[in-house]
């Protein structure tokens, strides 16, 4: 691996660090900055536009279609830079990391125009219509329906685990317009419009109080012909492609928020005396030394994007790098507990509780006895299953990477 950048991106780097330090709040390098709940949500709520008249938000997209067209390594400086200074760098994940790219790889010219534009303003919120009731890992199995009724799609059926549901103006749904195709052969990818009658969000509340992931409803709902993207009946292909920006991670950055949840362990360890226990050091240690996996992948994997070459070992970790970060972080929130121990249970777990890496995902209920900590703790759990299980994972791995026998599917009733 090279580990030097070339010139443009390190002028580039100077130019994002100047900007983050005009246009982030006073006192934000500062340490132990912290902002109330009100300058917290002023601050949500102003920060988009910020980053739309700098024109970061997907600032690598291409310039006819509103980014700054970056080089691979200016991106990587721009996503390092923001990484450093713990600033958001995007409006909205699943527009501009998701439905966002898929549009550009995937989308009509007319597509392109209607819906980027909402993406780089951060004026336009998504959520992600995929997984059903009894098809999550099987995605190929759900039942939504879509049928053609002159210029619209009717749709009925129902999704769960919509993250953002109760926020979304739009959903990028998966729907059966064949129902006689093979069960990949007759899905359709469509972009539905979330503020209309036939469309019923419920919140589900999790262990720690939010209900960001919400089950959602389609009762004879519509959206326009139009909004199939990639053509009919090539929803599987299509979602593929939004599922492989779903599992990838920043090539430099993905790391960062572990080390930081790798400091405040700790720091807390030291602080309570748990660093004396021989098992919590050697604990610590294993995560410390699998995030520094992570950061040295993560650098094979730019090495082989910029370089074009790709061989057998980046193609398996590419196939084992979400199962590795999502385990490896399970495995790190039941070591938090524990360097915690019983202190886990009370609101505010340690000094920095509000500074804890996720804190703050969604609203959660007023006074619901739960830490920062705490809620990273449950939303860990939540790692392995989305952007494909674990278990799904290692049979990617198992029969793309090492040429395994497919899994024996079972007899046929």
């Amino acid at each position: 691996m090279d580990l030097t950048y070339p010139p443009e991106a390190e002028e580039f780097r100077v130019e994002i660090r100047a900007w983050l330090e005009e246009n982030l709040p006073a006192g934000w390098f500062d340490d132990g900055f912290e902002m109330s709940d009100d300058e917290r949500k002023q601050f949500n709520a102003d920060w988009p536009q910020k980053l739309f008249e700098g024109g970061w938000i997907c600032a690598t997209w291409p310039t006819e279609y509103g980014g700054k067209g970056l080089t691979t390594m200016q991106g990587v400086a721009l996503a390092e830079e923001f990484a450093r200074a713990k600033a958001p760098m995007r409006g909205d994940f699943f527009g501009d990391t998701l439905v966002g790219p898929t549009l550009l790889q995937w989308g009509t010219e007319e597509q392109k125009q209607e819906f980027l534009p909402g993406i780089l303003k951060g004026q336009t919120s998504w959520c992600q219509g995929f997984s059903e009731p009894n098809s999550g890992s099987d995605l190929a199995s759900l039942t939504t329906t879509a049928v053609l009724d002159g210029d619209e799609w009717v749709i009925n059926g129902q999704k769960v685990w919509t993250t953002q549901g109760h926020h979304a103006d739009f959903c990028f749904l998966l729907t059966r317009t064949d129902p006689d195709a093979k069960k990949h052969a007759g899905i359709s990818y469509l972009l539905v419009p979330m503020k209309q009658d036939g469309v019923e969000v419920r919140g589900i509340t999790q262990p720690d109080g939010t209900a960001e992931f919400c089950e959602v409803f389609f009762d004879n709902a519509r959206c326009p012909k139009d909004n199939v993207v990639g053509g009919v009946n090539n929803g599987w292909k299509v979602a593929n492609s939004t599922l492989a920006f779903e599992r990838g991670q920043s090539a430099t950055t993905g790391y960062r928020r572990f080390e930081e949840e790798f400091r405040l362990m700790r720091a807390a360890a030291e602080a309570n005396g748990a660093i004396d226990d021989p098992v919590i050091r050697q604990r610590l240690t294993a995560y410390y030394t699998k995030i520094q996996i992570l950061r040295i992948n993560g650098l094979r994997n730019l090495t082989s994007a910029v370089t074009g070459k790709k061989d057998m070992g980046t193609a398996a970790l590419g196939a084992t790098n979400k199962m590795f970060w999502s385990e490896m972080h399970k495995a790190a929130m039941e070591l938090a507990l524990d360097v915690w121990g019983a202190e886990s249970m009370l609101i505010d777990t340690g000094p920095e509780s509000g500074s804890w890496p996720g804190a703050g995902r969604d609203t959660r209920r007023a006074g619901y006895p739960v830490s920062s900590m705490m809620s990273a703790f449950f939303f860990s759990r939540s790692e392995t299953i989305w952007g494909g299980t674990s278990q799904i994972q290692r049979n990617i791995v198992g029969e793309r990477v090492l040429g395994l026998p497919k899994e024996p599917k079972p007899p046929s009733q």
